[in-house]
């Protein structure tokens, strides 16, 4: 299974634009999207879910252009926006065998894929509550059930950890892991971490433009060997700045620890190499194209 993305752009106004000649190629496994504000990672899904229309360019799943036919995505797709609603009224029981309804799953074992997504968002418990008692968290742990409810094969989830404390984070990770080998999973976070600990590839975006996608370890040997720390007086800070690219402080005492990649081809005196990470990679290439 292959979802094809060809010079996609998507053009709101003649002021705005979400996406600008966008090409990526996507295979099962899980895709992470990283970038700032504003990246068009939400265009991107959206297009992806049919939901929204390109001003140009195609997208093909399997050869099929799912821009002229959007149901040969939508039987095998599971969407989680950012503004995800629910019906305050309804328990989560009603609510999953209404989007069920919606999606045409329906039968004898329904009630059963209920319970085992219940159990899956840690919500047992709660399934009988109206989801208007929920607490943020809770509505977007239905939320992530409510995508799984028709088994589908390509999953978008937009931000999903939003709201979620740790431990439940942990357990939306290992959700999508058993996911992983059977569907593309498309997953946006601004928190580096969740993309570190769980996507196979990673898409840093910036503007509507695609900046770099590969497996992790390649992106992140971008900045091996350049990133550097160094404790300094706090008054030294301004000027490290205008030298290097500084990405991280902690302030100890009267000193400054200072994380930073290098602009210039020389390390500051007294500077430790340390080991790169997703994160550095991630500073790196945004700030660099800022």
């Amino acid at each position: 299974m292959a979802l094809e993305i060809k010079n996609l752009t998507k053009q709101y106004n003649k002021h705005k634009t979400g996406l600008t000649d966008y090409s990526i190629t996507i295979e099962k496994g899980v895709l992470g999207l990283l970038g700032p504000n504003g990246a068009g990672k939400s265009t991107l899904m959206k297009i992806i879910a049919t939901i929204s229309k390109p001003t140009t360019g195609t997208l093909f799943l399997d050869g099929v252009d799912i821009v002229k036919d959007p149901d040969h995505i939508r039987k095998i797709l599971g969407y989680l926006p950012q503004d995800f609603g629910v019906y305050p009224n309804l328990n989560a029981y009603e609510f999953l065998e209404y989007i069920g309804a919606m999606k045409g799953v329906g039968g004898s074992n329904l009630r059963k894929r209920i319970d085992m997504l219940l159990e899956g968002v840690n919500l047992t418990a709660d399934a009988k509550r109206p989801i208007g008692t929920y607490s943020g968290g809770m509505k977007q742990r239905i939320g992530i059930a409510q995508a799984l409810l028709n088994d589908p094969k390509i999953l978008i989830f937009d931000e999903p950890t939003v709201g979620l404390d740790p431990e439940e984070r942990v357990r939306f990770r290992q959700l999508i892991s058993d996911l992983a080998d059977d569907c593309i999973i498309i997953l946006s976070s601004h928190i580096v971490s969740d993309i570190e600990t769980i996507a196979d590839e990673v898409a840093i975006m910036q503007n509507g433009k695609l900046l770099e996608k590969a497996e992790q370890p390649d992106i992140i040997k971008l900045v091996e060997g350049r990133v550097f720390e160094l404790l300094i007086d706090n008054s030294e800070l301004t000027a490290l700045k205008t030298n290097q690219l500084v990405i991280d402080t902690s302030r100890q005492k009267d000193k400054t620890r200072v994380r930073y990649i290098l602009k210039t081809s020389a390390h500051e005196p007294a500077s430790t190499l340390v080991n790169a990470t997703l994160e550095d990679a991630y500073l790196f290439l945004t700030q660099n194209k800022a």
